[in-house]
């Protein structure tokens, strides 16, 4: 719990690459599938992110403290939501959003896991019984975020590796802004 409080009251942006490995879980007697995709990531506290998913498709997802934006390059498709509505008990919220463990624990139970691997673990459950997650780790190395894993409702894991990562990086203010390109579709939830 102490690596995730100095982080959050520490760090308040920061820059990395990142690997994310998706495994389906075994269905029909098939075998789990996984899915691995690769890009950056940049935040800035409070509210600001950047996903830009580089391969095997281009995918960007932007945060800009009041809107969350998702472009599919390959469909030429822009999803605009509200960001409060859209980050609540998420991932992102406990990396990028929150001020403070206090408002992470409005969502979450936050509880110290055991290390392993090098790395100092916090596993968070959501408070929300209709969330799409069913809990979230957060591995730290170093007092540097390293990893985050995740396991929706439907039992899929997502697990995103952070390497070169960059604490309290100097970050352009237009890269937490967002334009949806000429001619994309913009659909307004």
């Amino acid at each position: 719990m102490e690596s995730l409080e100095t982080f959050i009251k520490s760090v308040k942006s920061g820059r990395s690459d990142f690997t994310q490995v998706v495994t389906l879980p075994a269905k029909d007697g098939q075998a789990a599938r996984a899915k691995t995709s690769s890009g950056t990531f940049e935040f800035s506290r409070p509210g600001r992110f950047r996903f830009v998913y580089k391969k095997p498709f281009e995918q960007t997802i932007v945060a800009d403290g009041q809107t969350l934006w998702l472009y599919d390059v390959d469909l030429n498709q822009v999803t605009a939501r509200k960001q409060t509505q859209a980050l609540g008990s998420t991932p992102a919220a406990l990396i990028a959003s929150a001020a403070d463990v206090k408002a992470l624990q409005a969502d979450f139970s936050l509880t110290a896991d055991a290390a392993s691997d090098g790395l100092e673990w916090v596993l968070a459950l959501p408070k929300a019984k209709d969330s799409a997650l069913q809990s979230v780790r957060v591995g730290f190395r170093s007092g540097d975020l390293a990893v985050l894993e995740m396991v929706d409702s439907f039992g899929q894991r997502s697990s995103l590796r952070f390497t070169g990562f960059q604490a309290n990086a100097a970050l352009e203010p237009s890269s937490f802004q967002f334009k949806p390109p000429a001619g994309a579709d913009v659909i307004r939830q």
